[in-house]
């Protein structure tokens, strides 16, 4: 069942365009030239309950005006946008009941109060059932480890500390969906696993659905298994992501440790990336030698002690399409 539904969605911005000189600066005072930007082209996505989708894009492409509509922060040019049969921008009352947002950096929390009684504040502001509040306190100090500092001024809490205080007050209220942007921002590895393990867990026992934009790929990759790639304005990929890594994922590394000194020579087949004593890296395109084939030409001149095989990055993969946008588009579009 989809509960979020997006049709022709636009939204334009008129800005003005800046004049260069003395001249142009007293010219735009009097007689403004304006320039229509479409932030968001009539893009149509759906969603299902339960899912955690990936919306990325590069700088500049849209992500952040869609979630603005869809949060209904923005009310769209032209098109549908509704979530759970709600249009966000004209029942926003009704609408903030069923949804949880955090947004990077900025918080939701009352700066000078203690973490637990701004829990309580958002208790009351969402009319949260004492039993059903207790349940999501415990739930989310059990997995987010958050006991330690609830009655510490959110002020003094560390980033990664606000973090998981931001995302636990963002589903208190039991919300069908969650949108996060940037959850992970500026985190250690440690935060960044216990975050994206506790969002996997949430949507794994709540069936709460995530949309989550990032720009860590490795928040992609670890929660995801759809991923929505927006560029100027337009959706140009919606589907699974190990199609992504299937179609532009063509480079594997290997990782071969042999017993003496190696000289092996690049091709067209492969190419040597690093030499670490006797290891080395050797990047190759697996439509034009298979691993297995490059292990036996290997070990037909050289003795190997042992090998791993390492897959594409998703975020190789996903700069790949940015910076070559025409030729990606296409393939992507066929899919």
């Amino acid at each position: 069942m989809n509960l979020i539904r997006i049709e022709n969605l636009s939204k334009h911005f008129v800005i003005n365009k800046r004049q260069s000189g003395i001249g142009g600066v007293i010219k735009s005072m009097f007689k403004p030239e304006r320039l229509l930007k479409k932030a968001v082209d009539s893009i149509d996505m759906q969603i299902a309950a339960g899912e955690i989708v990936g919306f990325i894009g590069p700088n500049g492409a849209g992500k952040s005006t869609t979630i603005k509509m869809l949060t209904g922060i923005l009310v769209p040019t032209a098109g549908t946008v509704e979530v759970g049969g709600i249009v966000p921008y004209k029942q926003r009352k009704a609408y903030t009941k069923n949804i949880g947002v955090v947004f990077g950096q900025r918080t939701q929390l009352w700066w000078n109060l203690p973490v637990d009684e701004s829990f309580d504040l958002l208790r009351t502001i969402y009319r949260i059932p004492r039993p059903a509040y207790q349940k999501n306190i415990e739930l989310f100090t059990e997995v987010l480890g958050i006991d330690e500092f609830l009655h510490m001024p959110v002020r003094q809490l560390s980033l990664g500390q606000r973090m998981r205080c931001e995302i636990a007050a963002s589903l208190l209220h039991n919300p069908k969906v969650v949108f996060l942007d940037e959850p992970t921002i500026g985190l250690d590895v440690v935060a960044k696993e216990r975050i994206r393990e506790f969002i996997a867990k949430i949507n794994r026992e709540t069936g709460v659905t995530v949309i989550l934009t990032t720009h860590d790929m490795s928040d992609i990759e670890k929660l995801c298994k759809r991923i929505v790639i927006i560029d100027l304005g337009k959706i140009i990929y919606d589907g699974n992501i190990d199609e992504i890594k299937d179609r532009f994922g063509k480079d594997r590394m290997l990782v071969v440790d042999f017993d003496e000194p190696a000289t092996i020579q690049d091709c067209d087949l492969h190419t040597t990336m690093k030499t670490e004593g006797l290891r080395r890296l050797i990047l190759f395109n697996r439509d034009k030698i298979s691993a297995i084939d490059l292990i036996t030409k290997l070990s037909a001149q050289y003795k190997i002690n042992d090998f791993a095989l390492q897959e594409t990055e998703i975020d190789n993969i996903i700069r790949h399409i940015y910076e070559n946008k025409t030729e990606s588009a296409a393939v992507l579009r066929a899919i």
